[in-house]
């Protein structure tokens, strides 16, 4: 099966780069490239790529601002966010926008190649330890547990007390395993709790798990 990719970037030599290292492969397929944020969501309007590797800094419309707008259109391709420092200060923005991870612009093809494969297959392309440091170098823009915030999310609801638990490990940046010890359960289990808490939560991945539970005050600040 074969794994279409936008590329988005207002310089033509780096999607050139891109399009040779995924070209390379034969299950990645390069569906087009895109200048800037405008034409990359009217393009993941018409093309419905799998993934769309998607720049921060571009003119016209951000890359953050376009996975906002192709996340609110419902449209199912999954938006890889680049960018040139690792926690700068788009991560975050890019993250609760709708983005299921980041890569820096640096990476090897071979991290490429990765990234571009487990965002496909609906993971998060963020590691837990890279979660713990995203977490902690953006702890002034998630919600102080002291202050006065809104009623829980409804959502919460609809999680059992397992699945609460276990969100509450992976908001903490535990991987499947390490909560499969903690809790003295399968990382097969783990992993079936985990899509249940996606789908009852309606996030896409990880990642926007995590942005939910630090939302709603269910996570310590460490």
């Amino acid at each position: 099966m074969t794994t279409t990719v936008l590329l988005a970037d207002d310089q033509p030599l780096m999607r050139m780069g891109f399009r040779m290292v995924l070209e390379s492969q034969p299950d990645l397929a390069v569906a087009g490239e895109a200048g800037d944020g405008r034409e990359a969501v009217s393009m993941a309007r018409e093309l419905r790529p799998d993934v769309l590797l998607m720049d921060v800094r571009m003119p016209e419309c951000d890359g953050i601002e376009a996975t906002r707008l192709i996340v609110a259109e419902g449209i199912p391709t999954r938006c890889l966010v680049l960018t040139t420092f690792d926690l700068d200060e788009y991560v975050y923005a890019a993250l609760r926008a709708g983005a299921s991870g980041f890569l820096l612009k640096k990476v090897t093809p071979q991290e490429l190649m990765y990234g571009v494969r487990a965002v496909a297959a609906g993971d998060a392309v963020i590691a837990p330890n890279v979660t713990r440091r995203l977490i902690g170098a953006f702890a002034d823009h998630l919600p102080d547990p002291a202050a006065g915030r809104p009623a829980a999310d409804p959502r919460l609801d609809l999680l059992t007390e397992r699945e609460r638990e276990v969100l509450e490990l992976i908001a903490d940046g535990l991987s499947n395993s390490e909560i499969a010890a903690r809790l003295v359960i399968s990382e097969a289990t783990v992993k079936t709790h985990g899509g249940r808490i996606f789908a009852k939560l309606g996030v896409r991945d990880r990642v926007q798990a995590v942005i939910f539970a630090y939302d709603n005050g269910i996570v310590g600040r460490g």
